[in-house]
């Protein structure tokens, strides 16, 4: 099977994340988009409908199908995608959620209540049922390893599942709210405190004595500490050290200062305004609770203190005494109150500086990203 997953037009609504990728490759439950559908079609080829300047990267694919990549895709989706004849187009209510061919023939989509993100916060709103989703996926008809008697399991053990090579000793896990899903060489330090949903994937790491509420996801090779409530860490990212983390967006390769605090409540209990990169100015939201949204390769130092509902862009590098604004564009500077451009090379270098730690270095590709990101100033 051949299919593009297109950004439908939504790519700027999931930024800052989905301004190093198309949407499909952002991270919530366990999965991205791309690795749940190759875990229901294993021989799938997927290509990507979305901005231009990621297209070295993301090539699109030459087929007649297309399918909406914010649908979070469950098994009954799966089937009416393999059932959708020629120029046939599937449709929830008045959402379009793929189409073959020129798709003149409307067909409704008749199944479980689609998970469908409209904006970034999605991504933590409905984490929980993206983790349900995804849980289950995994998980049927195996068999997890073994918890360690040195553990306090509190809740039904068939909603804990431990991958070959993951180590918990010392820890109390709580599945009464959620799964918790420890991917392959993931570990939990002693004396943390998890409440489920949360899905710890592969080769990531939670430090001694961190506190964790859900629904959170740490992303693969992640390092987190503190506390950390509702909140989505894409990969390789490191929050070593004691702070609060929630309602939160976590790019790749981030790095957070010790002591590092978000606020995700506004002191007078109202609905939060945040940037919008589709609106390029704030917007009122529906919600309470939004912490921070961090784009790739974005750091700051330590004792930072970030706003309700701030956003900070790409390559960004935080070392001020004071809350900084709430919107940061793409490679800022930011010491004290002077705010400055992030020059390309020294981006480039302290990037590749953190990767090197993982034996990775940045592609051609993702240079060519950073460089229309730079040029950009999103």
């Amino acid at each position: 099977m051949k299919f593009n997953l297109s950004d439908f037009g939504k790519h700027k609504n999931f930024a800052p994340l989905s301004l190093t990728k198309p949407i499909g490759c952002i991270r919530m439950g366990i999965f991205t988009n791309v690795e749940r559908y190759l875990s229901y079609l294993p021989e799938a080829h997927i290509g990507y409908e979305t901005e231009d300047y990621l297209t070295h990267k993301y090539p699109r694919l030459d087929c007649d199908l297309t399918v909406n990549a914010c649908v979070i895709p469950n098994p009954e989706f799966i089937a009416a995608l393999l059932h959708l004849e020629e120029n046939q187009s599937l449709y929830d209510e008045d959402r379009l959620l793929a189409q073959k061919g020129n798709g003149a023939e409307p067909i409704k989509f008749i199944g479980t209540k689609l998970i469908i993100l409209e904006e970034r916060w999605d991504i933590f709103q409905k984490n929980a049922a993206a983790l349900d989703l995804d849980f289950n996926q995994v998980t049927d008809g195996r068999k997890t390893q073994a918890l360690s008697p040195s553990n306090l399991l509190i809740g039904p053990k068939s909603k804990l599942f431990i991958e070959q090579g993951a180590m918990i000793e010392g820890c109390t896990l709580n599945t009464n709210d959620g799964p918790i899903y420890i991917g392959k060489g993931a570990e939990i330090m002693e004396g943390s405190l998890v409440r489920g949903g949360l899905a710890l994937c592969n080769e990531a790491t939670i430090k001694m004595g961190t506190k964790i509420y859900g629904a959170t996801t740490i992303g693969p090779h992640c390092k987190v500490g503190g506390e950390v409530n509702n909140v989505i860490f894409q990969a390789y990212s490191n929050k070593g050290h004691d702070g609060f983390l929630g309602n939160s967006l976590i790019g790749e390769w981030c790095n957070l200062g010790a002591d590092t605090n978000t606020s995700n409540l506004k002191n007078n209990y109202s609905n939060v305004r945040t940037y919008s990169y589709s609106m390029a100015e704030e917007v009122q939201t529906d919600l309470q609770f939004i912490g921070l949204s961090m784009g790739d390769y974005s750091k700051c130092a330590i004792n930072t203190m970030f706003n309700t509902a701030s956003v900070v862009g790409v390559s960004c590098n935080i070392f001020t005494h004071s809350f900084p604004h709430k919107y940061i564009p793409s490679f800022s500077w930011v010491q004290g109150e002077t705010y400055t451009l992030n020059k390309l090379d020294k981006a480039l270098l302290s990037a590749n500086n953190m990767m090197h730690r993982r034996q990775l270095s940045l592609s051609k590709e993702d240079e060519a990203i950073l460089q229309h990101i730079a040029n950009e100033r999103y």
